[in-house]
């Protein structure tokens, strides 16, 4: 408990590696394919979400060799901590929502 208080005292920051997976065209649920890759330092996943997808759906943020569509709902996130696990989430109407590696196809 001590240690979880000192992380948020701190604002301890991570290093994760997100990929953003997306179907062709909007309102698919099959064929994802990867469309971006880049490096956020962020404190939970929560953050990293929130700052991917500000970073995807305002133009003057968007890197500039980015190729694909604004994020929108059904877009699946892929967070690699490396040794400590991966999570995937989707895009969903209510939210960001964990789910299994299955859903892409």
């Amino acid at each position: 408990m001590v240690r979880l208080w000192m992380k948020k005292m701190l604002h301890i920051k991570r290093e994760y590696d997100i990929t953003i997976f997306q179907t062709p065209s909007f309102g698919q649920t099959k064929g994802y394919r990867q469309v971006y890759r880049l490096i956020i330092s962020a404190a939970n996943h929560r953050e990293a979400l929130s700052h991917v997808y500000r970073m995807f759906n305002v133009p003057d943020l968007l890197p500039k060799d980015y190729q694909a569509r604004f994020m929108s709902t059904g877009d699946i996130v892929f967070i690699d901590e490396g040794l400590k696990g991966q999570a995937y989430y989707k895009l969903c109407p209510e939210g960001w929502k964990q789910i299994s590696r299955i859903h892409i196809r």
